[in-house]
């Protein structure tokens, strides 16, 4: 795991200020509200906190990101480094009642894991990692893909849940990269992503499945959510949907493309999911000193070190 630059030049910021800045940009920016947690609603996210445990973030920023991470009844996260100390340190300034989950690692040294409120949410018996015995390999394939699929790079992490009546299954992604200008990474990133959409739309359909509420999510490394993109179109080639941001902005900070999703089978999920969907973006709130006092790239520099490069997603289901 790669970390960003540290910025080379020091600025300091009031923790104060900067949580007061969040909660009111959360709470009064047209288009950016996040509603309140709710008895009967479940509030569903997932964010790649960038080299997380590899990057030398302070207390400060973890009082940040855990901040935004209490925000949600449960989150998966992506990026979580072999070392724990980032994840355990959001986990840290989290309410008593929140409980951790978390991967080994995989490809690029990095883990998936999930922070969950026990109050509201109960973790069921199924938890794994996703894997393609190699009888199925020759099955994930795709026309004018002749690069076989060998495997995921990092494994989607699943765990299933509950929520009062609702019993899901989450399936925790981190699509492998490499390059958009690529063809041969475009294509092993739209065999993955096939593989786990014909893995969702199987178990889904099975008598057998331990749920039929299945609901990937996390960084899928999709570029536009639009026809013609190709992982959205792989995506959704076996009736997984992704439905409409309200905010209409992208998961990342520092370009157009919407890589984090939440998707689910509209036929299975789709009479719990309320509708209500965004993305947050935090970097509207944050460090507006930095922004006015050294510019656009000075502030990227420094909110994808000490934050992030990608923005948490949302979703509210009925429970």
């Amino acid at each position: 795991m790669p970390p960003f630059p540290q910025p080379k030049f020091s600025w300091d910021y009031s923790l104060a200020e900067e949580l007061a800045a969040l909660r009111h940009y959360r709470a009064n920016e047209p288009g950016r509200a996040i509603p309140a947690k709710h008895p009967d609603r479940l509030l569903l996210a997932t964010w790649n906190i960038a080299n997380l445990g590899v990057q030398k973030r302070r207390e400060q920023d973890y009082r940040l990101l855990a901040e935004i991470v209490g925000w949600f009844d449960l989150i998966a996260v992506q990026e979580v480094g072999s070392d724990l100390a980032g994840l355990r340190a959001i986990y840290s300034f989290l309410p008593a009642s929140y409980r951790m989950l978390v991967s080994d690692v995989a490809g690029n040294e990095e883990r998936q894991a999930f922070l969950y409120d026990s109050e509201k949410i109960r973790l069921l018996e199924k938890v794994g990692r996703l894997s393609v015995p190699p009888t199925d390999l020759r099955f994930v394939k795709l026309p004018g893909v002749a690069t076989p699929f060998l495997g995921f790079d990092r494994g989607p992490y699943l765990a299933a849940f509950q929520a009062g009546g609702f019993r899901f299954l989450l399936l925790c992604v981190h699509l492998f990269f490499g390059s958009d200008n690529d063809p041969a990474d475009m294509d092993r990133r739209r065999l993955e992503t096939f593989a786990i959409a014909r893995w969702a739309d199987l178990r889904r359909r099975s008598p057998k499945a331990f749920t039929h509420d299945i609901i990937p999510l996390g960084d899928f490394n999709l570029p536009k959510t639009e026809p013609g993109d190709p992982i959205y179109s792989v995506l959704v080639s076996r009736g997984l949907r992704l439905p409409d941001h309200s905010t209409q902005i992208a998961s990342s900070i520092s370009t157009d493309n919407h890589y984090d999703q939440i998707a689910f089978f509209p036929g299975e999920t789709k009479q719990d999911f309320t509708g209500n969907t965004g993305v947050f973006d935090f970097d509207g709130a944050l460090f507006r000193g930095l922004w006015q006092t050294r510019g656009r790239s000075d502030f990227l520099t420094f909110t994808k070190y000490y934050v992030s490069d990608h923005r948490p997603l949302w979703s509210e289901f009925q429970i």
